[in-house]
């Protein structure tokens, strides 16, 4: 799967799930609120019942002529009667001072229910009934929710991954259309590109008219499809590109480039200026040196003022181009690597260079820094050495 393909899976999931979770969060919040009121509710009318039980057994009591009263007691729930002052006379807990009465309140473990006794029994007024919460219920059903939750994430995760993937079908489709493209494109442009470099190289040897204007623009212009034809080539069947990774002379190759460049820059009167410590030698795979240094120096050519200075300076630990161009705004420099993302329009290209680049220091554990001010120009630094 492409990267951009998995970028758009991606979001599609966090969107599809994102308002589908939020939507039945929502419906189980009000779902639970309504829950835990009825169970509440319940418990409630429970000891409300339990309070009327109460006053019956007091009224039997009051009745009673036994010398000998016991207050009713019942170990599911705690009781106490107050007289008309609401001053406790007696009860099953410690005195607890009247809040209410002929109502229902409490806090987060109890429930109290006060309730007015008329006519006075054994001289009480207002009995109070008090019961723990019990939590129990209200937990099952939080347990319960939880576990729908947790369900109906998976099933609509997996629902939405098979929608994303109908989703970008047609991106998919368009992709390998487009690849193939490329494929075929790079594949006919190989034979005609290498024919034209060939003979430019033969004529410049053997032929009479070496200086040219117009065979100079002409290897010029071949030389360019030649790094369009490599870069494409590469972007396409990366996946499949083995590596010969070995001990390659940077210093030379970079002189080796620079000489197969001097045609472009010397188009626009730029002035190479290279920097080079004697015999650098780094492990990687010549290919992939060779396209290192020729996107970066295109880059610095293309994008160059007339007339500018192009510096290339290698040590033992990092490899620096600086150029005197157009340089880059600083808040493109933070999407610039991206493929086809351009800073600047203005020059051709189809924004692939920088992305090359990119994935072959990657590839390499190296580390890549860009700095640029419009208008001053850009330095690209290559460190391999930390």
């Amino acid at each position: 799967m492409l990267n951009s393909e998995q970028r758009s899976l991606v979001r599609f999931l966090l969107i599809y799930l994102g308002t589908t979770l939020l939507l039945f969060s929502l419906a189980a919040w009000v779902f639970y609120i309504s829950q835990k009121h009825h169970i509440l509710d319940n418990q409630r009318e429970m000891l409300t019942k339990q309070s009327k039980s109460i006053q019956s057994k007091i009224r039997v009591l009051h009745k009673s002529s036994d010398d000998k009263l016991v207050y009713p007691k019942d170990k599911s729930f705690d009781s106490a009667i107050y007289d008309i002052d609401k001053t406790y006379i007696f009860g099953t807990f410690k005195n607890i001072p009247l809040l209410e009465h002929s109502s229902h309140y409490g806090d987060d473990n109890f429930f109290y229910y006060v309730a007015k006794i008329k006519p006075y029994h054994l001289g009480a007024a207002y009995l109070l009934v008090s019961k723990k919460i019990d939590k129990s219920a209200i937990v099952v059903l939080q347990k319960n929710i939880m576990w729908f939750m947790i369900l109906l994430g998976v099933c609509f995760s997996i629902l939405g991954y098979f929608l994303g993937k109908l989703f970008t079908a047609p991106m998919r489709e368009s992709m390998d259309q487009m690849n193939c493209f490329i494929e075929d494109t790079t594949h006919e442009l190989n034979t005609p590109i290498s024919t034209i470099l060939t003979n430019i190289e033969l004529i410049e040897i053997y032929g009479k008219n070496e200086n040219s204007k117009e065979l100079h623009r002409i290897e010029i212009a071949s030389k360019t499809l030649s790094g369009i034809y490599e870069n494409l080539t590469y972007l396409n069947l990366n996946h499949n590109y083995h590596k010969q990774v070995e001990a390659v002379n940077i210093t030379t190759l970079i002189e080796e480039r620079a000489i197969y460049f001097s045609e472009m820059a010397h188009s626009k009167g730029i002035t190479v200026n290279l920097e080079l410590s004697p015999k650098v030698i780094l492990d990687i795979d010549p290919n992939d040196g060779v396209r290192l240094l020729d996107n970066l120096l295109s880059n610095a050519i293309k994008y160059n003022t007339i007339g500018g200075m192009l510096t290339v300076k290698l040590t033992e630990k990092s490899l620096r181009i600086i150029d005197t161009g157009i340089g880059i705004a600083q808040k493109d420099l933070t999407y610039i690597l991206k493929r086809f993302k351009r800073a600047n329009k203005s020059e051709g290209g189809f924004g692939i260079g920088l992305d090359i680049v990119n994935k072959v220091v990657n590839s390499y554990g190296f580390v890549l820094h860009i700095t640029s001010e419009l208008t001053e120009g850009t330095e690209v630094e290559v460190v391999w050495e930390k």
